[in-house]
C-alpha cells in the first residue's frame, strides 16, 4: 500500500503515524497500566547518555500557559542499564522502540550508535542533537549545520539502524539543518525539540526553575511547530516527524497537511497518559470518515 511506503523511517515501517516524544513517558513503560503501548507507531524513549546523569537542580517543571517549562537535564540511567534493565521489558511489551541519544560530539553519538547497534528490541534511534536546557552540548551543537552532519554522520558509520534527527526550532534556517542531516545519512529528522523559555515568580523574584530557564512544550508551540513542519519537509526528501503541541487528532492531522510523515504525542501525556492513543483513534476515525489513508494526508495542505 501506499501509506505504508509513506510510513518507512529507512527499514523501519511504522504501524501507523502516532509516537510518544523523548522525555515525556520516561522509558516508555510508564504508560503501559493505561494502554496497549504496542498499538502505537513507536516509543521514543527518554534521552540515554554514555553514564548515567543526574540531571538539573530542581524545581524542573513548572506549567505555563498553554504548556510547560521543563529542565530536567536528561537524568537517565545511561546506556548500559538501558540495555540490560529497560530494553528487555520494551521488548516484551511487544512496543516498537526508538531509542532517544544524546551526547555532546560526534563522537559520543559514535559510542552510543555502536553499543545500541543490532540490540534486539531497539528498532531505531533518535538522536537528540538539541536539547536546549543542559549546559554543554545541546544548541551549540544542534544549530550549526556543519555539526548536525557530523554528529549524523559519526552515528550512521556506526549502526544499520534507522536514524532520526531531531532538530533544534532555534534556528533561522530549518531547511539548512534538514539538509544537514540527511547528508549526514539520517532517514528522517523529527521537527521540533522545545525552544527556551523562562518564567519568574513574582514574590520571589527568583526563576521558577532551577536552571533559570527550561524547555517550553505543549499547545503554545504547535504553531511555530506546524510552520518548521511545513518548512523542512519542502526541503528534503526523507520523512520528517512533527513534534511540538499534538494534544487532539485535529492536530495531527495538521501536522500531516503541513508535511510529517507521523507525529510524537508528548507534553499531553502527563495531563492524559492515554492521550497517544487517544490522537491515533481520533487520527483512524477521521481517515475512514474521509476515506483517505495516512499518505493522502502528508504534505496536502490547500495553498491557492
Amino acid at each position: 500500500m501506499s501509506g505504508e511506503r509513506r510510513l518507512a523511517i529507512g527499514s523501519l515501517v511504522l504501524r501507523n503515524p502516532v509516537l510518544t516524544a523523548s522525555g515525556t513517558c520516561g522509558y516508555g513503560l510508564e504508560l503501559a497500566r493505561y494502554f496497549d503501548i504496542a498499538v502505537l507507531g513507536g516509543i521514543c524513549t527518554k534521552g540515554i547518555s554514555l553514564e548515567p546523569r543526574a540531571g538539573n537542580s530542581p524545581p524542573r517543571v513548572c506549567e505555563t500557559p498553554a504548556g510547560m517549562l521543563n529542565s530536567i537535564g536528561l537524568a537517565n540511567v545511561g546506556v548500559e542499564a538501558f540495555v540490560a534493565e529497560k530494553l528487555p521489558k520494551l521488548q516484551a511489551a511487544g512496543a516498537t522502540v526508538v531509542a532517544n541519544v544524546l551526547g555532546t560530539t560526534p563522537g559520543e553519538f559514535e559510542r552510543l550508535a555502536r553499543k545500541l547497534d543490532g540490540r534486539p528490541g531497539l528498532h531505531a534511534l533518535e538522536l537528540n542533537l538539541s536539547c536546549p536546557n543542559v549546559r554543554e552540548g545541546g544548541l551549540r551543537l544542534g544549530t550549526d549545520p556543519g555539526r548536525v552532519r557530523e554528529a549524523v554522520a559519526a552515528a550512521r558509520g556506526a549502526t544499520t539502524l534507522p536514524l532520526i534527527a531531531k532538530l533544534s526550532p532555534e534556528t533561522a534556517d530549518i531547511g539548512a539543518l534538514a539538509r544537514a542531516a540527511a547528508e549526514g545519512g539520517a532517514d528522517a529528522v523529527s521537527v521540533m525539540n522545545t525552544i527556551r523559555g523562562m518564567a519568574i515568580d513574582v514574590r520571589t523574584r527568583r526563576p521558577r526553575l532551577g536552571n533559570g530557564m527550561g524547555g517550553l512544550s505543549g499547545p503554545a508551540i504547535r504553531p511555530l511547530a506546524v510552520r518548521l513542519v511545513f518548512e523542512a519537509s519542502r526541503a528534503v526528501p526523507i520523512p520528517v516527524i512533527g513534534v511540538g503541541g499534538v494534544v487532539r487528532w485535529e492536530d495531527a492531522v495538521e501536522m500531516m497537511l503541513a508535511g510529517a510523515t507521523a507525529v510524537q504525542v508528548g507534553t499531553a501525556s502527563f495531563v492524559h497518559p492515554r492521550a497517544p492513543l487517544d490522537v491515533l483513534v481520533g487520527l483512524d476515525a477521521y481517515c475512514k470518515e474521509q476515506q483517505i489513508t495516512y499518505a493522502d494526508l502528508v504534505g496536502a495542505v490547500c495553498l491557492d
